[in-house]
């Protein structure tokens, strides 16, 4: 049995990531932050009872800020493969938490790779490493962007992203680890953060046919995204360590749209005119701000034989489709006299 460490299993892509690899026969260890609240709903569905016999899902306390935690932690889990999701990787808020964004997501990568490498000294065998990029490292290099365009971060959190690319690829070619980067392009889905855009929109939208909200407050509407949906982009992370040669790789639709798009597909969907209630607010604006990223997945293509199987359309429903039940719930709740906001319904 396979065996895979995952930082960040609670996020997004961690659970999608943790779910495609128990179906896949692996022994899953996930890292996962001590909070004051539970914070493990997106893996409630395939969570296991610490008590129960072969369980394959396993959780460990840890931080990428604490490099102590995540050698014993590599040790007890004795992973195959490796799977870096953890970071701060909320973009506006890294204008915020510079510092804290630049440690979490280029030094916390770096604690790592430096584990992993005593690690596979130590063991001898070899283990395989994915680190999460992110498109926001092109910023202001003009679409469509492969793996030989040069990156312009334009914000902390991009930074920080490259810093780590380049983390990984010199561990790559130094000591000979097999080491990947994923530059991942947006994707989305049903367990996106309700922080970003594309949630807030679908959310906001539900709740307005709903009568539990008034108005919508966004940004920059004319910002152009390559958008799919993360179920299909985790499954090109696990791609990438099933190959002969560790690589790079763009993950991307290859299609473009615009936030103002997104809402009004967004919108549409629910017989509303989104003129009506969307309004620009000034302070989600970002200092330095990134106009148009499209990928061009060919060699994901071409090597990984990856293909997105979501479309933008489908993407769009799909989340409308998920916050309008929530709304529905919320709409039920307040009717029999419950306090409830709508990020508790999240």
């Amino acid at each position: 049995m396979k065996r895979a460490l995952i930082t960040g299993i609670t996020g997004q892509d961690g659970s999608y990531l943790a779910e495609l690899l128990l179906e896949q026969g692996y022994e899953v260890h996930g890292i996962i932050r001590r909070s004051s609240t539970f914070n493990t709903k997106r893996i409630d569905a395939i969570y296991n009872d610490p008590h129960e016999k072969g369980r394959r899902l396993l959780l460990h306390y840890g931080d990428l800020a604490d490099g102590t935690c995540l050698r014993r932690v590599m040790e007890i889990a004795q992973p195959d493969e490796v799977y870096n999701l953890a970071a701060q990787s909320h973009v506006k808020v890294s204008f915020e938490e510079a510092e804290y964004t630049a440690d979490i997501v280029a030094t916390g990568t770096l604690r790592l790779l430096e584990c992993l490498r005593d690690h596979i000294r130590a063991c001898g065998k070899q283990v395989r490493f994915y680190q999460a990029g992110s498109s926001e490292m092109f910023g202001a290099s003009p679409p469509p962007q492969n793996e030989d365009t040069p990156f312009y971060p334009r914000s902390p959190y991009a930074v920080a992203k490259v810093a780590a690319h380049f983390f990984t690829k010199n561990y790559r070619e130094a000591y000979g680890i097999f080491a990947c980067n994923g530059i991942l392009f947006n994707h989305e889905s049903e367990r996106r953060g309700e922080t970003f855009v594309t949630r807030k929109i679908t959310r906001a939208a539900a709740r307005i046919k709903l009568g539990l909200q008034d108005k919508l407050y966004l940004g920059n509407l004319d910002a152009k995204r390559d958008w799919g949906h993360a179920r299909d982009y985790v499954r090109a992370m696990w791609l990438m360590l099933q190959q002969k040669e560790p690589d790079d790789y763009v993950v991307a639709t290859g299609e473009q749209h615009s936030v103002r798009d997104f809402v009004e597909k967004t919108f549409e969907s629910v017989d509303l005119d989104w003129e009506e209630y969307v309004n620009l607010d000034p302070r989600y604006l970002r200092p330095t701000e990134v106009d148009s990223l499209m990928g061009d997945p060919s060699k994901a293509r071409q090597l990984l034989r990856w293909e997105p199987e979501v479309s933008f359309d489908e993407l769009v429903r799909l989340m409308v489709q998920h916050d309008l039940e929530l709304a529905r719930q919320e709409h039920t709740l307040r009717q029999a006299g419950h306090q409830v906001t709508g990020s508790q319904m999240a």
